[in-house]
């Protein structure tokens, strides 16, 4: 066992969700240089999450099999991961998305407020908000003449996106700030006693498991992406009504079926329901309340499925006077102090990565598997909640911990200079360049068994095993 750097994150890790016996023993990750242009302290809080994830799918394979496999992991690929929409090439073309209007704005009183318009209604709404056409001088002179904390406060009462600029001290001074720091970063319950041990056998750790992936964006459907990776059959199920990125279906998208289930409709929610009682995992990453205002809430689903682990993913949790608040993996580094700390010149800036995203789901996955054991070992209907809010906290406790990464480039690798790591494939998107997984078992690297497909591509029912 060797684990560097991500030892205390991994250990600190696997305390919080009680995981005391975890065979860390398996898990050996090989040290590099950094690689991405911050000084957080990415790639140990990667490498930790991801083997924790080497260690879950170790677990259930022994619990299915008997067999103990061993897991490695490269520091510079854990790291990497945290921007793998960067590294995604679609016919030799950067395919990485980001609406031009979405960015930070100076407001009144030398204040900054985040704008997120990545989805054409909400850049929209915010235009309609500022009073202007969608051109960068009125939007910056609209912004330039209002408060920060007014634009966010109008914006979050229409459901658009945008957020203050805050110093972490600021962050901390937020009542949503306490009741998060309140709560663990992965919160885990049983419900009931219902006995469910994993099937035997499998070709891979999560052979004949099936999670339903109800999300969007990167979070969630990175937990999905990582479930299939180590075998699971995975269901994305989609609206066709809602919109999507689609470098970010891609990126996500390895190895699952995709699905429309319009939920407005007898027809879809019949589909749903369908699928979720044959479900193991259940993904619900909608906004709160969201789901379960259609009929598919946690209780809901537990009482379709007895033995359903379900997964709550969430931007700003579901405590505190914030719960139920839109927000994307920017919109939390601008409010919880990241951005501010990450100043470019006299502006705030996000960090090179999308490490709440990344991290989150890849927590997620985790989650969900060691849920899986908790259902073997003890039975019941197992429950986890996450949020980017709580990641957030953990990598401020982390980097406090740790500090920051004495040295780091001046900008992340060109994809020139990750090249070992790629693979290409021909999908119906083109020929998509993308990260392979970074996890080994016994020395094997994982992988998809599917490659992306476009939303609604499948039908939505479970496929024949």
């Amino acid at each position: 066992m060797s684990l560097g750097a991500a030892e205390r994150p991994l250990r600190d890790l696997l305390n919080a969700i009680g995981w005391d016996d975890a065979p860390v023993e398996r898990l050996t990750i090989e040290e590099r240089p950094k690689v991405l242009a911050t000084p957080w302290p990415v790639a140990p809080l990667a490498a930790a999450v991801l083997g924790a994830v080497g260690l879950a799918a170790s677990r259930i394979r022994e619990l299915r099999t008997g067999e103990r496999p061993r897991i490695s992991l490269d520091m510079r690929e854990a790291e990497l991961a945290m921007a793998s929409s960067s590294y995604l090439l679609v016919d030799g073309k950067p395919a990485k998305f980001r609406d031009p209007f979405t960015g930070f704005y100076e407001a009144a009183g030398g204040e900054w407020v985040y704008l997120h318009g990545n989805f054409p209604h909400l850049r929209d709404g915010l235009l309609a908000l500022l009073g202007v056409a969608n051109d960068a001088d009125a939007v910056q002179a609209a912004v330039a003449e209002r408060r920060a904390d007014d634009i966010e406060a109008e914006a979050i009462r229409r459901g658009l996106c945008a957020a203050r600029v805050r110093e972490r001290a600021a962050w901390l001074r937020e009542p949503q700030a306490a009741a998060i720091a309140a709560q663990p970063l992965v919160h885990l319950e049983r419900n009931g006693t219902a006995a469910m041990p994993l099937p035997p056998g499998g070709e891979r750790p999560l052979s004949s498991l099936r999670m339903l992936d109800l999300s969007r964006v990167i979070a969630g459907p990175m937990a999905g992406r990582t479930m299939a990776e180590h075998g699971a059959t995975v269901m994305r199920i989609a609206s066709p009504r809602l919109p999507s990125i689609p470098s970010l279906v891609i990126d996500t998208g390895f190895g699952k079926h995709a699905a429309f289930a319009e939920l407005d409709t007898a027809e879809g929610r019949a589909s749903l329901r369908a699928l979720a009682a044959d479900a193991d995992i259940v993904l619900d990453a909608y906004r709160p309340a969201s789901l379960r205002g259609r009929g598919f809430g946690p209780d809901d689903l537990g009482r379709l499925n007895p033995h359903l682990v379900h997964l709550s993913l969430s931007a700003f949790s579901l405590q505190g006077p914030w719960q139920g608040r839109r927000g994307y993996d920017s919109l939390v580094q601008a409010t919880t102090g990241m951005a501010a700390e990450g100043r470019e010149g006299r502006g705030p800036a996000l960090l090179p990565c999308q490490p709440l995203d990344y991290l989150t789901g890849y927590l997620a996955a985790f989650a969900a598997m060691l849920a899986l054991i908790r259902r073997h070992e003890q039975g019941g209907q197992w429950q986890a909640t996450l949020s980017l809010a709580a990641t957030a906290h953990w990598m401020w406790r982390m980097r406090d911990a740790l500090g920051d990464d004495a040295a780091y480039p001046s900008a992340n690798p060109e994809v020139a200079a990750v090249a070992d790591l790629l693979d290409t494939h021909d999908t119906a998107f083109g020929r998509v360049t993308a990260l392979r997984p970074a996890l080994r078992f016994d020395g094997m690297r994982t992988a998809w068994s599917r490659i992306p497909v476009p939303l609604g591509s499948d039908p939505a029912h479970w496929p024949q095993s």
